[in-house]
């Protein structure tokens, strides 16, 4: 019997912190681009909860090592980190990352996807979204703590996310800005004042479709739709490359 040949299904990964974690959940802007992306491409959940970009630039290689790189078959690259970067030294020293190691962060986690084969055509930044403030001071209360994060300040992260992509070449969602526009009510985006809610996750889904697509509108199909399988030599039809 011949050897079979393996079917490889090219892959969409997901880099970020809490907000891309429960992007899976339901009605999360993850699993929207999983279901567009059925039978065409794996969309692969890397969110770390609480992580902030320089946690994510040093467990990155550790990610890459994996299996889910070995194939070197990536198609895109989401890098949605700055909503913990941008806490407030005083408040919260622990996830706080200054805005000028913070663009140097995204700019070395782009070099690493670079030494891995991930060139910076198939990146994505993704700003943080800004933040409402009275609804997180109570999120914040409620755990003890005063309010950590100011909405001018994760602005300022969102600029040097912006900026940053320009610099390394890479396409760039700044939410911050999108969801703010024409001095819109954002607070609708927001579950909690940072996190995203249903309709926050349908505006990241659809914004980041609209730059993924491209990426990904030439892939095919993977494996005969049912209708095509030829029921008498099911083989033939299953197991050629057509």
């Amino acid at each position: 019997m011949s050897k079979i040949k393996s079917v490889i299904w090219p892959k969409v990964i997901l880099f970020g912190d809490s907000i891309t974690q429960f992007s899976f959940q339901a009605n999360g802007w993850g699993a929207e681009l999983a279901n567009k992306l059925a039978r065409k491409c794996d969309v692969v959940n890397r969110g770390l909860s609480g992580y902030n970009s320089r946690w994510a630039k040093i467990v990155l290689p550790r990610l890459i090592s994996g299996q889910t790189w070995a194939d070197n078959n990536i198609a895109a690259v989401t890098v949605f980190f700055g909503a913990n970067d941008c806490a407030l030294e005083d408040k919260n020293p622990q996830q706080h990352i200054p805005l000028l190691e913070y663009s140097d962060n995204l700019k070395e986690i782009t070099q690493i996807l670079g030494a891995s084969g991930v060139s910076a055509d198939k990146v994505i930044f993704i700003t943080p979204p800004p933040l409402l403030e009275p609804d997180w001071e109570k999120e914040c209360i409620l755990k003890g703590c005063s309010l950590n994060r100011y909405n001018s300040v994760a602005g300022q992260y969102a600029q040097a996310c912006v900026q940053t992509a320009a610099q390394c070449g890479t396409d760039v969602l700044d939410l911050w800005t999108l969801m703010q526009k024409d001095g819109q009510d954002y607070s609708v985006y927001l579950c909690d004042g940072l996190h995203l809610s249903e309709k926050g996750n349908q505006f990241v889904a659809q914004h980041v479709w609209s730059l993924l697509e491209s990426r990904v509108s030439h892939l095919p199909f993977i494996l005969p739709y049912w209708g095509d399988v030829d029921p008498r030599n099911p083989e033939n039809s299953l197991l050629c490359d057509h």
